[in-house]
């Protein structure tokens, strides 16, 4: 038997918005569909026949807009371009930043708990009273949440 072998990428997904008060929300789905849409614009449906049946979107946070994408070995320079090329989900428009890649889902799982601490960082660095913040931390639940849900994937 034949292990089926599997690229993982980690992508973060950086929102283009004229108003930084208004975070739109994206899901899987969303991403899902704007991936596919994007294979096929850019590769044609050759290109979606190839990527199609491995191509899954195993993780998403609307928080921090990291998303753990999972896709054939074979076939992963293709989908990275599809990725790559991407410039709107639903309306929204995004530049997608790949942070990782990886062969094994635990290295992605790895990397995405590591970013997600950097993002948060980033986050806690632009607060307005940034002294004040370890009182009344929001961010502390989601990390230790996000954290439970990426270490719980599974391919």
């Amino acid at each position: 038997m034949v292990r089926f072998k599997n690229r993982w990428f980690l992508v973060e997904f950086i929102t283009v918005s004229t108003e930084s008060s208004q975070q739109p929300s994206l899901d899987n789905k969303q991403i899902y569909s704007a991936l596919r849409q994007s294979v096929v614009s850019n590769f044609g449906d050759t290109g979606w026949g190839a990527v199609g049946t491995s191509l899954t979107v195993k993780y998403f946070s609307p928080t921090t807009n990291i998303c753990i994408i999972r896709v054939a070995r074979d076939e992963h320079k293709l989908a990275w371009g599809a990725i790559t090329l991407l410039t709107s989900v639903n309306g929204v428009r995004i530049i997608p930043h790949v942070v990782h890649v990886s062969g094994t889902i635990k290295h992605t799982q790895l990397a995405a708990i590591k970013h997600n601490r950097e993002v948060i960082s980033r986050f806690r660095a632009r607060a307005k009273n940034p002294a004040a913040y370890h009182a009344q931390d929001s961010y502390e639940p989601y990390l230790a949440q996000s954290t439970r849900e990426i270490e719980v994937l599974q391919e």
